[in-house]
């Protein structure tokens, strides 16, 4: 009598190959734009007192309407290569938040979406590099440097925490979380005025 047959377990590389995939995938950003709106949701009276504290009230309604607008974007880009995903949503940012924050964010999306090599798949690495030149092209359309007490106090500091990790050959985990700590080293950093810049923006 024949052992029962054992279903085999996916190589190492074919594992690797699906993480490359879904690293920078339509569903890699839908995926993630849900955990975000959860997260901000979970935290939306916190976020609005924050803001009537320092700013005008309604930078938690804008955030919530730009999120929803991407996610309803699933059904028409989730079999899209992910530059055409990231043109989409850039779009739907830009004309759904409005004000410097969408133009600064659609600018973000619009810059990843034209990284070399992004629709042939790609692992966290690769994802870092698009991310920071994202960040490089937000920094020259706001003409703002850390400092300057903008949200590039953030985006600056975190983007190169991410490059430094990636030249240093630290195993991902510990780049992410090096990234979170420094986000909000930076957060930190932002004065009141330059939060209700980031605010009102």
């Amino acid at each position: 009598r024949r052992p029962p047959r054992s279903t085999p377990k996916p190589s190492s590389a074919a594992s690797d190959v699906y993480k490359r995939q879904y690293w920078m995938s339509a569903k890699f950003l839908i995926d993630n734009a849900k955990l975000i709106e959860l997260s901000i949701n979970e935290n939306a009276d916190e976020i609005e007192k924050l803001d009537q504290e320092i700013g005008d009230g309604d930078h938690i309604f804008n955030v919530q309407r730009g999120i929803k607008l991407v996610i309803e974007l699933e059904p028409t880009i989730k079999d899209l290569p992910v530059s055409k995903a990231l043109n989409q949503i850039a779009m739907k940012v830009l004309s759904g938040i409005g004000g410097s924050s969408g133009a600064l964010f659609g600018t973000l999306f619009m810059t990843m979406a034209k990284g070399d090599g992004i629709d042939d798949g790609m692992d966290y690495k690769k994802a870092i590099e698009i991310f920071a030149q994202g960040v490089e092209a937000v920094k020259q359309r706001g003409k703002a440097d850390v400092g300057e007490k903008t949200m590039m106090d953030v985006l600056i500091p975190v983007s190169n925490c991410l490059k430094k990790g990636v030249e240093e050959n630290k195993d991902k985990n510990e780049i992410l979380n090096e990234a979170i700590e420094t986000a909000e080293k930076g957060i930190c950093n932002a004065s009141e005025e330059g939060l209700k810049n980031l605010f009102n923006g």
